[in-house]
């Protein structure tokens, strides 16, 4: 994308932004990603830490989680290997173009986090609504990794007591709503209070690990079947021609990197566009295939009767399922203080714009104020947990604002910048690249609105 002469929107100055603020919601990027500071004259000049190839590992990192356990039921939906492979091809163009839009817009804005550079070039509104929505989507991913918490503890407790599954347990301790609990409580909310959570940058090695594992083991099942694990039946294609819209929050889900790959770009020795183009490209295609073996296997291993969450359809007692699952809590376990952090420094961002507070002279309640906000923000998440059994209920919902990280608001981001642009004709790259930017915008906001709907009025409602 050619780079325009014009100035970019800055009216995000209407709510008193202060250069405190602005560092306090400068918060929100990969605790992995050590980034120059801002206000330094090192865009493009090599000043970066990371190189290409460190950025395709850290982007595939971001990309990479717990959300690979739903792509087995996702596939289901969208009526078979062909469909859910196909759905995936057509969404991962959008993908790779709104990661390139972003890095585009951060070096025309100068601005190093997602939420920055909506402010910058689409406006105070479209700021807010991005801030908003980045602290919702963290919030409901928290609900999701306690919810997957509970489940896989179910497996592994139903193998330690020896336990029929249907049966279910009469033990009070391993009530699902106390394995939670007292997980949550021990470890989960030590490790969400502290101000600064850059420890946990060391655990997201451990995670990638993990989440290798899992697909293996899927994979390895398939390959060979245990001989109780027989397919109910193997859909070739869709129910109807909505269901396979009730396949893209999952894959939203699964591939959302957005958010976190802004900084990643700004860490950059070379951080150039095309460069990034090379680098995310790279990144999506190792994610794709990660989450293809993982749902193509999972789905023919179990076809439509396969659960939301894949590990759920093993028995409990299979001890590579059974170190699977350890690994998905340790990866659960690390990321939701990541993830609460994120949400966390979002919200105090607009509390700090908002009420036009320094950083310095906000010290004393500052504590306080996040001791209330991680208690709120942790028990919140625990109760909708404990009540929300279906993770696939949790997908549906935050499946659909990961949309709009990957498509709408990238979208408003270029149309906004190629608007901005000082130019006396235009030609038709200009055209193209507005045109690219409205169905963007078109497509996220469709994804959006039908996931939403179909989770409130289907899924909820259930």
């Amino acid at each position: 994308m050619a780079q325009g002469t014009g100035s970019i929107n800055s009216d995000y100055k209407d709510w008193e932004w202060s250069d405190d603020a602005g560092e306090r919601a400068r918060l929100l990027q990969s605790p992995s990603v050590e980034t120059v500071p801002k206000n330094s004259e090192s865009q493009g000049n090599g000043l970066g830490a990371t190189s290409a190839l460190g950025a395709v590992f850290i982007v595939v990192n971001a990309a990479l989680g717990a959300g690979l356990l739903n792509f087995p039921a996702a596939f289901s939906m969208a009526g078979g290997v062909a469909a859910g492979i196909a759905l995936q091809m057509c969404m991962l163009i959008f993908i790779i173009g709104g990661l390139v839009i972003l890095a585009y817009c951060s070096q025309a804005s100068n601005e190093r986090t997602y939420q920055e550079v909506v402010w910058a070039v689409c406006g105070k509104v479209p700021g807010v609504l991005c801030e908003v929505a980045i602290a919702v989507y963290t919030f409901g991913t928290c609900i999701a990794f306690l919810i997957i918490i509970g489940d896989q503890e179910d497996k592994i407790i139903a193998a330690l007591v020896k336990e029929p599954e249907e049966v279910g347990s009469s033990r009070w301790y391993t009530d699902r709503k106390f394995t939670i609990s007292i997980t949550a409580f021990l470890l989960i909310l030590p490790l969400s209070i502290p101000k600064e959570i850059g420890f946990q940058k060391y655990a997201s090695s451990l995670s990638v690990i993990g989440t290798w594992y899992v697909t293996a083991v899927i994979i390895i099942k398939y390959i060979w079947p245990d001989k109780e694990l027989v397919p109910v039946e193997i859909p070739t294609s869709p129910s109807t021609w909505t269901a396979v819209f009730n396949a893209m929050p999952t894959i939203c889900f699964g591939f959302q990197c957005h958010v976190s790959s802004v900084p990643v770009f700004n860490s950059m020795k070379q951080p150039e566009v095309k460069t990034w183009g090379a680098v995310v490209t790279a990144a999506m295609v190792i994610a794709l295939f990660v989450y293809t073996g993982t749902g193509v296997c999972g789905f023919l291993t179990f076809g439509a009767g396969v659960e939301q969450d894949v590990l759920m359809s093993y028995p409990s007692n299979d001890i590579p399922v059974a170190l699977a699952r350890a690994f998905i809590i340790l990866c659960v376990l690390t990321s939701y203080p990541i993830l609460h952090f994120c949400g966390r420094a979002v919200l105090e961002g607009l509390w700090l714009r908002y009420t036009g507070i320094t950083v310095e002279e906000d010290v004393v309640r500052e504590r306080r104020r996040r001791l209330l906000q991680t208690i709120s923000w942790f028990l919140l998440t625990l109760l909708l947990a404990l009540f929300i059994p279906d993770i696939g209920k949790v997908i549906s919902v935050i499946g659909g604002l990961a949309a709009c990280f990957i498509f709408v608001f990238p979208g408003l981001c270029l149309i906004q910048a190629k608007l901005s642009e000082i130019q006396e004709t235009r030609a038709i790259s200009w055209w193209a690249q507005v045109s690219y930017g409205v169905f963007m915008v078109t497509l996220g906001a469709f994804i959006f609105g039908q996931t939403t709907a179909n989770a409130i009025f289907v899924d909820l409602t259930a």
